[in-house]
């Protein structure tokens, strides 16, 4: 992969900022975790991953799941990561295990220099709408054709495993996109496999 593009962004951004955080949203098997890893050993950073707030049994009614975005614990996300981030310092949170669907552990941010938060719904509009203002310094969307997105997740778990996708998950995260326009708020905007001519740079 080419990750030029967004490493110029993040170097225009820590050049103006000691500190800055920034949120990589997309479609699922666009990459976000392949480019959260490799930003991250660039610059060290911490990541935030979005499957630690994994929505636990109890909240998964049907008429949460309805919502657009409902499919993760966006409140906790709120007060455990972005309230954190905005009084700057050192935190923790706690990690959801969803194969045990129950907190497995706490994870602690040093909240210095690059923070990378990872995952589907890391866009979500409750936290800047909660907040009262943008909570991070750049948006990223990760975009992929649903041919290749086919092809990542069947590598990935097989046949199966797209079928679960295909059936629940897929239809969740274009509900959630679509409904807030996440790809068109992004910043920066990169179609998996990344190369310099396969992204479209917005103002951050």
């Amino acid at each position: 992969m080419e990750f030029g593009i967004a490493e110029r962004a993040i170097d225009a951004l820590l050049a103006q900022n000691k500190r800055a955080v920034v949120a990589i949203d997309g479609r699922c098997g666009a990459g976000k975790s392949t480019l959260a890893n490799a930003v991250a050993q660039i610059y060290s950073a911490d990541i935030i991953h979005m499957d630690d707030f994994f929505l636990s049994a109890e909240l998964r009614t049907k008429e949460r799941l309805s919502s657009p975005g409902g499919n993760v614990h966006y409140e906790r996300f709120f007060d455990e990561v972005v309230l954190p981030l905005n009084h700057g310092g050192s935190f923790s949170y706690r990690v959801f295990d969803c194969t045990k669907m129950d907190f497995s552990s706490y994870r602690t941010v040093n909240a210095n220099g690059l923070i990378l938060i990872e995952g589907a719904y890391s866009h979500h509009p409750y936290f800047a709408a909660a907040l009262g203002h943008e909570p991070y310094n750049l948006r990223v969307f990760m975009d992929i054709s649903p041919t290749l997105q086919r092809e990542r997740i069947i590598a990935r778990g097989g046949g199966e495993a797209y079928q679960s996708f295909e059936r629940m998950w897929i239809p969740l995260e274009e509900a959630y996109i679509g409904a807030y326009d996440i790809k068109g708020k992004a910043g920066l905007v990169l179609l998996s496999p990344l190369s310099p001519t396969h992204a479209c740079c917005r103002s951050w």
